[in-house]
């Protein structure tokens, strides 16, 4: 007689393959939205670096990424119709390319011999612009929630074809967002040591629009996870290849 067929141990089994289940998959997942929120910690940093007091930066990451767990609860509990539901991807997707063109832009347009010569206080150009410098509060947040909406319609459709249990994937993403603040943090010192981080993040972003425009527009040709972290990990690895010059007293504004 195999135990399945015992009554009285059956609910324990069950619950015995669903703890296994846990302890097998939310790893799995919680690893899997690290990794695919390396380029959404990035965009969340250079966002919330527009505001220059340190307090307000942290305030914003706390209220945005509030919101943003919001919109990712509400997301995975409707998943299926997400993935089915292609004007919310093409959304998606053109909102991340947008954020990745108007941010690359005035990147692209610095001059090497501008930036070393001209840094600011915190190691910055002086003269350059950040995009969403001169925002308040209120706004910041607000493009930290989108943004990160943009993203999870792309990450959602992992965690999903990871696992079918509903309570499951929202623990992963419940637990992908306190790591997501933590390493947005992180990332707002790295992009003011690092010069190249904040391009490489952005082409990164592009490259996530690019992959849902695909999966709309030409499946066959949407690239595997694997071959879309290799391209990332890549992108970072050049983004911290090089250091921004030291600024000399001279140069450091008051």
């Amino acid at each position: 007689m195999e135990a399945e067929s015992i009554p009285s141990l059956s609910p324990l089994i069950q619950s015995a393959d669903q703890w296994g289940e846990v302890l097998l998959l939310l790893p799995l997942l919680v690893a899997l939205e690290a990794v695919l929120s390396a380029d959404n910690a990035i965009a969340l940093a250079a966002i919330s670096r527009g505001l220059k007091d340190p307090a307000q930066q942290s305030r914003a990451l706390n209220l945005g990424l509030a919101l943003a767990l919001a919109f990712r609860l509400v997301l995975i509990a409707a998943a299926s119709w997400v993935l089915d539901f292609w004007p919310l991807q093409l959304a998606a997707a053109a909102y991340l390319l947008w954020l990745c063109g108007s941010n690359l832009l005035p990147l692209f347009n610095e001059e090497d011999g501008e930036e070393a010569s001209t840094l600011g206080s915190d190691g910055h150009p002086a003269h350059h612009h950040h995009p969403h410098h001169h925002r308040s509060l209120g706004a910041v947040v607000a493009t930290l929630a989108f943004t990160d909406l943009a993203f999870s319609v792309d990450s959602v459709a992992a965690a999903v074809a990871v696992s079918d249990n509903l309570l499951l994937v929202m623990a992963g993403g419940v637990i992908g967002v306190v790591a997501l603040r933590l390493t947005s943090a992180l990332f707002i010192r790295w992009l003011a040591v690092f010069r190249r981080l904040e391009t490489a993040g952005y082409l990164a972003v592009g490259l996530v629009g690019v992959r849902l425009l695909l999966r709309l527009a030409a499946p066959q040709l949407v690239p595997p996870e694997w071959g879309l972290l290799l391209i990332v990990a890549a992108l970072f690895a050049w983004g911290f290849s090089e250091r921004r010059p030291e600024p000399t007293p001279g140069e450091i504004s008051p």
